[in-house]
């Protein structure tokens, strides 16, 4: 009786598991894959631009601030 118990505990988990996995690779699939990728490096293209420009009004106004031309 414990081992008919185990067995259908096995093989649920094994389905939901398998329901899990296809459905993961339905969302990340090729084209969910390079999406995620492509918006992601947006993203870091995004922030370091942001950081370059902020970088650029600081050594500005510490040239302003020290009277120092380039």
């Amino acid at each position: 009786m414990k081992r008919v118990i185990w067995l259908a505990a096995g093989i649920t988990i094994g389905v939901l598991a398998v329901r899990k996995l296809s459905e993961a690779r339905q969302t990340f699939g090729p084209e969910g894959l390079n999406r995620a990728v492509g918006t992601l490096a947006d993203s870091i293209a995004n922030f370091a631009d942001a950081v370059r420009d902020g970088m650029q009004e600081r050594e500005a106004d510490l040239r302003a601030a020290l009277g120092v031309d380039k």
